[in-house]
């Protein structure tokens, strides 16, 4: 079967709810991905975030081959001592003191924190602020906490109960007090929004304000999670910021589907048994693989490395943009960085990918680079001179 094949199957028998690609991917390794007719391509953006250490990672796969032929799946109702220890480890790693709900996906990680935040509102009090080009996830609830009006597009009426606030604007969150909020909801890097970081000044300010009126601070970590920004989790990057619930999701399992959510304690501890629950949520096979993307990423100093790689990356970018006025701004933090071009970025994508590199375009205009914690210098440079050479072609 060559790649035109399989794209004939899918125009016949699978909706189409993506733009995709035209490759057809067999296997990978790290930052290598080989398609169907043996092309090879370097994977700056591998799985959206989620292959979080490249492709099939020795460690996951040694894990989940162990765990593949003990037990796969046991539900909820039974107590699960991979789940345990998982949770533990996240409740560390965060240096949160509270509790873990486990699901799929990112989605439902902020599901959760939505239904958790009702509860802590007590009936009183649901409205929950969230911020102009976020976005959360495709369920109805997340599309509609999403600051973006392209994904609601076709699917109102809308799930009540959300606004949207500037980013970055701290006026604009005090004029949504009158809304009585129960929480505010941010990424601290906007990844589909574009690669926005949040500023110091307005996080500590909006901290306050929440601690002032009694409303709960829900960071959302499901892309910039799991050391993606050079610490275990973005909110480490600013002192004194102490989140009532993290989302995460993407890298938590190297490749296996698996959401969380971390309430602080007194938060956690409004849900009762029957009120929340995910079937698939948290079982042995997924929570094995994730023990195993932490102890790599510990065993390796991958935190670290994210960070030197990370400032490698941008100045490299930096240095491109001092040579191409096509580049507006290169903006990040760690392995999440963003390239804003003035024009062409679906062109500039396109080339890359025929030269063989992948990567992400989002707003149209911005090139977003997320390669594995794990990434060498040597792959950086030869997804620079692609990008050099992509760039200089259309000067």
């Amino acid at each position: 079967m060559n790649t035109r094949e399989v794209i004939k199957l899918y125009d016949k028998y699978v909706m189409n709810t993506y733009t995709r690609v035209p490759i057809s991917v067999v296997k990978g390794k790290g930052t290598k991905l080989v398609d169907l007719e043996q092309n090879q391509y370097l994977d700056f953006f591998p799985g959206w975030g989620v292959s979080i250490l490249g492709h099939c990672p020795p460690k996951v796969v040694s894990h989940i081959k162990d765990q593949v032929r003990k037990l796969i799946h046991v539900p909820n109702n039974y107590y699960n001592h991979l789940q345990a220890r998982l949770a533990r480890m996240l409740v560390k790693i965060s240096r949160m003191k509270g509790k873990v709900f486990f699901c799929n996906s990112g989605a439902e990680a902020n599901e959760a924190a939505f239904k958790l935040a009702r509860l802590y509102g007590k009936g009183n009090r649901y409205v929950i602020v969230t911020m102009n080009n976020s976005f959360h996830g495709r369920t109805l609830a997340c599309i509609s906490a999403t600051g973006q009006k392209k994904y609601k597009k076709g699917f109102e009426p809308l799930v009540p109960g959300f606004i949207h606030v500037e980013f970055n604007d701290i006026r604009s969150l005090k004029k949504s007090l009158r809304e009585n909020p129960v929480a505010v909801m941010l990424e601290l890097i906007q990844g589909e929004g574009g690669i926005n970081v949040a500023e110091y000044d307005y996080v500590m300010e909006l901290q306050r304000i929440c601690k002032q009126h009694d409303i709960l601070t829900i960071v959302d970590e499901v892309q910039t999670g799991m050391g993606r920004t050079g610490k275990w989790f973005a909110f480490q990057h600013f002192p004194g910021l102490e989140p009532d619930i993290i989302t995460i999701a993407k890298g938590v399992a190297g490749g296996l589907p698996m959401g969380a959510m971390i309430a602080r304690n007194e938060i956690a501890d409004c849900f009762k048994p029957g009120m929340h629950a995910s079937t698939f949520g948290g079982g042995p096979l997924v929570c094995k693989a994730a023990l195993g993307v932490i102890d790599t990423i510990m065993k390796k100093n991958l935190l670290k490395n994210t960070r030197e790689k990370g400032k490698y990356l941008l100045n490299r970018l930096n240095q491109l943009k001092e040579k191409y006025k096509i580049i507006e701004e290169v903006r990040g933090l760690g392995l999440m960085l963003g390239i804003e071009l003035s024009e062409k970025g679906e062109e500039v994508y396109q080339r890359c990918l025929r030269k063989g590199v992948l990567f992400n375009l989002t707003q149209g205009k911005v090139l977003r680079i997320m390669p594995p914690l794990n990434v060498t210098k040597k792959e950086i440079d030869k997804a620079i001179y692609i990008l050099d050479s992509v760039l200089k072609e259309l000067i």
